[in-house]
């Protein structure tokens, strides 16, 4: 009940202090690239319920679809799109999925459920067994996964291989040791890491 009431505190007074900001960005993404400012894509909640999770629209837009992984330099990422995505800009309208109260500020990152399925069954029960979040102990370990997977042959193998356990081993310690105070110590590092 703690960590709900902190998390709507929270985003709504994050939401309205960034209001402006957050309006300049979508218009900047409007005028760099044909397509909404949004973008929304389907995420496996807590227990497994699935979610829309919200972005700002860092891609053209593809009507045939492509990798659900975004690799180095990929070409579908737009001019505004590189500057949001390296400062996190793009992870901000997830703070409506806060106040909808379909993710925390601190939890596992939420995944598709391409991935999902690739978790071993006593890590997803653990993992899932909270709300996913907007930044956590892995988000801040590997800030640099695009650039890393960008260096693999096989991105994708790399990401299920050696990323993705990485991450889940950071999730499953986190819901042991998820705590007020755990998510204060996250949110500043998350700060501290964005400052650096």
């Amino acid at each position: 009940m703690i960590k709900r009431l902190f998390d709507l505190v929270a985003a709504l007074a994050g939401l309205l202090v960034l209001a402006p900001l957050l309006a300049v960005i979508a218009i900047c993404i409007r005028l760099d690239s044909p397509g909404p400012a949004w973008f929304r894509q389907q995420r496996v909640g807590r227990h497994g319920a699935p979610f829309d999770i919200i972005k700002f629209r860092t891609m053209r837009v593809d009507q045939g679809g492509g990798p659900q992984l975004t690799v180095g330099a990929d070409a579908r990422i737009t001019r505004v799109g590189t500057f949001l995505r390296h400062y996190k800009l793009d992870e901000l309208p997830q703070l409506i999925n806060v106040v909808l109260g379909s993710m925390s500020l601190v939890g596992p990152r939420p995944e598709v459920p391409r991935y999902v399925a690739c978790y071993p069954p006593e890590v997803r029960a653990i993992v899932l067994s909270v709300a996913p979040g907007i930044t956590d102990w892995a988000s801040i370990c590997y800030k640099d996964e695009n650039a890393i997977l960008g260096r693999s042959a096989d991105p994708e193998r790399a990401y299920l291989d050696t990323i993705l356990p990485a991450k889940l081993a950071y999730n499953v310690r986190y819901v042991h040791e998820r705590g007020f105070w755990t998510d204060l110590r996250i949110i500043f590092s998350t700060l501290a890491a964005l400052a650096r």
